[in-house]
């Protein structure tokens, strides 16, 4: 098979045979922190379905220029005022799980009557008229998800999307597409991918996490068992069998009648995607595959074996979605990355400085396994910010051990993001518990770049990694280097 060409037939089941209207809440919506990577993704399809679109947040960012570039009217500061954009107001207001009651925006639409929607509700009313993948799990889902849109924009598809990141192929988070698919990244931290109805869902591994808002790790894996419930009559589950839990979900909704794809070591149906072997190389990799009769070997320009699983779950999923299988492996080896993913920030003082999102100790193991196959002779020194209280009271000891793959690691404090601090919860909860690498706890964010300028060598990689604002690091280290070079 080849890749489809502008103008040739789309694959059956691909096509749009009646274009998605904007749905009537959603005309004229507001939205409260628009300036997250969720809601400036629903912010985008929205203004490229030709709604109006109004927002607020509490301080300025990036994605707010290409918002307000399309007719976004957007606001710093968070007031009942900001309803006001538009004559007669929205017709809807969408918030993330992150918005409070107190909100004096959320406060306001509750007072005036008019419609709320979680973000995942509206998600979900965007997908509607298309044939839909979610891609779901504790670790992977941002990057998987990633990779099959690029590998179905290769062929030639134009899918919808929603990420959790930003593309490095177009910088998009987002995008309205006009072929028939929509893929999106399903959230299970507060259970709002409860709100789609795929055709094909992906769960790429269950682990324990966000327990602050599950409760217990039984929770967090029934909301699972939910979720691929919500999958359409006649869809498919994809799910990585050499994950205990993903494997045992998959026996249970196998169970239930529903048709499931297997990818991994384990996988070994006729409909699966068995991976053979996995070869790392300096700047990716390449895996190769037993699909469907057929052996293949594909090339992943991004470092990890944990990075050719997901680019097999995409492979799978994309045949699922009705795409030819050498179009896809054609796009999944051109697949550039997602920002804040193992991201290359710049090069000083013969110190190379990469950027990740890793807030987990599995990703940070994972990820770190990767990065030592990238750093050739040199050193790994890593930046972790910890992120939430309840995830480093919970994770510190394991933590500890994935942080201990580095060579030198630098612990700032914990990122709070929506909870308040707990008294003798801090980086150093984790810091001294490491073995098997030098460590450096600095409280004092503003100190940091100062320290790891001291302590960095020529020939070193350096990581700043976490999900909180420590992606600010590395411009600041970078220039710190440059400046004592100078």
């Amino acid at each position: 098979m080849t890749p489809q060409t502008p103008g040739t037939p789309q694959t059956p089941g691909t096509e749009r045979t009646d274009p998605p209207r904007l749905p009537e809440p959603l005309r004229r919506a507001h939205l409260i922190g628009i300036g997250g990577a969720g809601m400036s993704g629903i912010a985008r399809i929205l203004l490229a379905r030709g709604g109006r679109v109004s927002g607020s947040d509490a301080k300025d960012s990036r994605a707010f220029l290409t918002l307000r570039a399309q007719g976004a009217r957007i606001e710093v500061g968070q007031r009942a005022s900001n309803l006001d954009a538009f004559e007669g107001g929205p017709t809807a207001v969408v918030v993330s799980t992150a918005i409070k009651e107190t909100n004096p925006e959320l406060i306001a639409a509750r007072e005036r009557g008019i419609t709320v929607l979680h973000r995942a509700q509206a998600l979900a009313e965007l997908m509607r008229g298309h044939r839909v993948a979610c891609i779901a799990g504790t670790h992977g889902k941002t990057s998987t998800t990633s990779m099959l849109t690029v590998a179905l924009q290769h062929c030639r598809l134009d899918p919808s999307f929603a990420i959790g990141g930003d593309l490095n192929e177009s910088g998009a988070n987002a995008h309205h597409g006009e072929g028939g698919l929509f893929v999106a990244e399903a959230d299970e931290s507060d259970g709002s991918f409860l709100a789609y109805e795929p055709s094909v869902a992906v769960v790429t591994n269950i682990e324990p996490d966000h327990l602050d808002h599950h409760g217990t790790e039984e929770a967090y894996v029934a909301v699972f068992g939910e979720f691929v419930r919500r999958i359409e009559p006649h869809g498919a589950l994809v799910v990585c069998s050499d994950d205990p839990a993903a494997a045992a979900l998959a026996a249970r909704a196998e169970a239930d009648g529903l048709r499931v794809l297997r990818y991994g070591r384990e996988a070994g149906g006729e409909q699966d995607a068995r991976v053979l072997d996995y070869t790392p190389g300096e700047d990716g990799g390449k895996v190769r595959v037993a699909l469907r009769g057929e052996e293949l070997e594909m090339a992943v320009a991004v470092p990890g074996e944990h990075m050719a699983f997901n680019a097999v779950a995409a492979l799978l999923a994309g045949v699922e979605l009705g795409a030819p299988t050498d179009g896809l492996v054609e796009g999944l080896a051109a697949f550039g990355g997602v920002r804040r993913r193992f991201e290359f920030k710049g090069r000083a003082a013969d110190v190379r400085v990469y950027d990740d999102y890793a807030h987990h100790p599995t990703e940070v193991a994972a990820q770190l396994r990767a990065v030592r196959q990238a750093a050739g002779l040199g050193r790994v020194v890593v930046v972790f910010q910890p992120h939430l209280y309840s995830r480093t009271a919970a994770f510190a000891s394991e933590f500890a051990e994935a942080l201990g793959l580095a060579d030198e690691v630098v612990l700032v404090d914990v990122y709070g993001a929506r909870e308040e601090p707990v008294p003798g919860v801090t980086g150093e909860l984790i810091a001294e518990r490491i073995t098997g690498a030098a460590v450096h706890y600095e409280p004092a964010f503003d100190r940091a770049a100062a320290l790891v300028a001291d302590l960095v060598k020529p020939g070193d990689l350096l990581l700043t990694m976490g999900a909180g604002d420590i992606t600010q690091l590395g411009p600041e280290i970078l220039a710190e280097l440059d400046r004592r070079a100078g």
